[in-house]
């Protein structure tokens, strides 16, 4: 088994996928906030502290011991720089002591791995949504190239200091997600037009600091929080789905796939079947689980860059908070 190690944010996460691709769930824990954003010093201290309890529930769910464990993968990057340092500090201890490879890989990269593996979609187009990143990418030419990216603060991000204003606990996507339902159901007898918000599409890439600035202006307005919801989630995940098929229409590639914990939205999973039946193409999404940051989509990316004998010596393992999805040499099938 491939040993991932996932510490970018607020989540850190062990997993494990199997020599041949069989992906096993994760073992997790997420730093949640008293208040506020994520303080990255907090989340690293969270993820130092509950380190030892998630690696022992993991072995110990799965029946193993250190030498069933062939390789230690981890996120190198992009992230929080203290989140990211506790995941190398662990994967470099646990390298050394079970004398096996470190393979530090790309964050991003692997979302599409394991979107991949769950799904069996061959060379997708990613609709990459997450806290951090809103991003396009296809590949081309050994690499997984950003077609459009968002200019200021990923949707995730957006949606959730959208909830924290009007006092909703993070992770308030989901919560977001359930409200804008209530209001489809309160409303399921009338064509809906919703309230007139900014459009987060620049040339094919996305903005969305604008798109939250208006809807909470429309809540000081007097609009209905489940209404202002709705809307918000009907303009910024149009606007990505619209850079995305654009994205497929350059590249002819005929499937797209979802990536990132705003794929678990049922909304615009939605949005991006209609969108791909209606030009007869296919769209995919992981299971929830994978979605979101977990430990063994790094564990899956390890295993592809295993496979074409790529690894980390310790003194390339430092973190790289900035790193980018087009900085990873793409080797593997």
């Amino acid at each position: 088994m491939i040993l991932g190690i996932e510490s970018t944010a607020h989540t850190l996460s062990f997993g494990l996928v199997s020599e041949e691709g069989e992906a096993l769930p994760s073992s997790s824990d997420l730093y949640t906030p008293e208040e506020g954003g994520i303080h990255p010093r907090e989340a690293a201290d969270h993820h130092s502290e509950i380190a030892g309890y998630l690696l022992r529930n993991l072995m110990n769910e799965n029946s193993l011991q250190p030498s069933d464990i062939s390789a230690i993968a981890f996120s190198q990057g992009p992230g929080l720089g203290p989140c990211l340092r506790v995941g190398a500090s662990i994967a470099r201890g646990l390298s050394h002591s079970w004398d096996v490879p470190l393979v530090g890989v790309n964050h991003c990269v692997a979302h599409i791995e394991i979107g991949r593996n769950q799904t069996n979609c061959n060379d997708p187009v990613l609709l990459y949504v997450s806290g951090g990143n809103t991003q396009i990418i296809a590949r081309r030419g050994g690499r997984y190239r950003v077609l459009g990216e968002t200019l200021d603060i990923g949707i995730g991000n957006m949606l959730d200091k959208f909830a924290r204003t009007h006092g909703m606990a993070f992770p308030g996507g989901p919560k977001i997600e359930v409200l804008a339902n209530d209001w489809l159901a309160m409303n399921s007898h009338c064509t809906m037009d919703g309230i007139s918000l900014p459009y987060a599409v620049q040339g094919m890439d996305l903005s969305f600091s604008g798109v939250m600035t208006a809807a909470n202006q429309k809540i000081s307005d007097g609009h209905r929080l489940e209404e202002v919801c709705w809307s918000l989630q009907e303009h910024s995940f149009a606007a990505c789905i619209e850079v995305a098929e654009r994205a497929m229409a350059h590249t002819g590639k005929e499937q797209l796939l979802l990536g990132g914990g705003v794929a678990c939205n049922a909304r615009i999973n939605e949005m991006a079947r209609v969108m791909c039946e209606e030009r007869g193409a296919t769209s995919y999404c992981p299971p929830k689980a994978f979605c979101v940051d977990n430990g063994t989509m790094i564990a899956e990316l390890g295993r592809r860059m295993l496979s074409v004998s790529e690894s980390t010596v310790l003194e390339d393992s430092a973190v790289s908070p900035g790193l980018r999805t087009d900085q990873t040499i793409v080797r593997w099938d």
